[in-house]
């Protein structure tokens, strides 16, 4: 930019804030901004980008044309548009009126099942699933990139024809991957939340959620990746028995009680995966970011160790007091007392 002039900058508010407060030279060039667009409006201000937005706008010239986009539009996003648009803005909504929500169109199911039987578990449900439909396209998303490359271990192990996407993966094999699972059929994608939205997979036949999504939007945004355009689509989440106060905040959604389906005991005793300590990490550090399971350190180090037995480790993985965990997005913490009592 310093050579070159630019007319289309796209950023991450984190990383633009960044510029405009220690590059020498870049808040002057931004008084030249005659658009503001501001996408995925509602997953920016999930992620905390609030104060890094409002700096943003602090930054640039008042006459402007602003464009805000967002699939919901909670109290926060109501709260930026006072800040970013001007009082007389127009709201377009792109849903017609008495339009069905997808989530509502597509056969939702949920699943109870302590740690140990979820592999297990996981695998009956995608055999019986390719075993109905030839054609299958299934997403399954895990709550962590760690834990995803570990899930795709497991099933990759298991002979299943599976790709892999998560923050951890290269762009262009991000992009690779995103590109074969769109045109093609007899596949399961694992994936982090980097597949939960703004992109459109056709055909897609079952949704499964491994773990506590992250918020009831979540869910929903990542259930929407099935059932698009009219067609029918299922989703099945699995929980452990803790994290079966989430299901309180979806009462209102169509979601039934699934079959509990026949598993091989021989399972996870086939698969030797290699990502599990990283994994338990990652699977600390988000649950720790979890309010309500997260809150009293003392039950989440079971829950952890839990977790650690589930993998098949006969003891939890040693965890560095000297720096916090990171995954992804997923950043955490942790005080000595609590890494001594792992």
């Amino acid at each position: 930019m310093q050579a070159n002039l630019c007319q289309i900058l796209v950023a991450t508010p984190g990383r633009l804030k960044d510029h405009v407060e220690n590059t020498a030279g870049f808040a002057t060039r931004l008084m030249g901004v005659k658009v503001l667009v501001l996408d995925e409006a509602d997953r920016l201000l999930d992620m905390g980008f609030r104060k890094d937005i409002e700096k943003i706008i602090a930054a640039i010239p008042k006459q402007r044309q602003t464009l805000m986009f967002s699939a919901t539009v909670p109290e926060e996003v109501r709260q930026i548009c006072h800040k970013a648009l001007k009082r007389d803005h127009e709201f377009i909504n792109t849903v017609q009126e008495g339009s069905e929500d997808t989530h509502s169109k597509v056969r939702q199911m949920h699943l109870v099942a302590p740690l140990d039987k979820q592999f297990p578990f996981l695998h009956a449900i995608l055999k019986d699933h390719m075993a109905d439909d030839p054609d299958y396209k299934v997403i399954v998303f895990c709550t962590t990139a760690r834990v995803t490359g570990l899930v795709a271990e497991f099933l990759g192990a298991l002979k299943l024809n599976i790709r892999e996407i998560h923050s951890r993966k290269a762009q262009t094999y991000r992009t690779r991957v995103s590109d074969e699972f769109r045109k093609s059929k007899g596949l399961i994608l694992v994936t982090s939340d980097v597949s939960a939205r703004g992109v459109d997979y056709p055909d897609v036949t079952l949704v499964l959620q491994v773990g506590l999504p992250a918020s009831r939007e979540q869910y929903i945004h990542r259930l929407g990746r099935t059932g698009r355009k009219g067609k029918e689509g299922k989703g099945i989440v699995i929980l452990a028995p803790w994290e079966e106060f989430f299901l309180s905040t979806v009462k209102d959604l169509p979601i039934t009680k699934a079959p509990v389906p026949s598993i091989d005991p021989d399972t996870k005793k086939k698969v030797d995966m290699k990502s599990k300590e990283a994994a338990y990490q990652a699977w600390l550090g988000y649950y720790n970011s979890q309010k309500k399971v997260g809150n009293d350190k003392n039950r989440l180090v079971e829950l952890a160790n839990e977790f650690s037995r589930s993998m098949g480790l006969d003891t939890p993985p040693a965890i560095s007091k000297s720096r916090p965990w990171q995954d992804g997005s997923q950043e955490c913490s942790w005080l000595t007392l609590e890494v001594d009592q792992l």
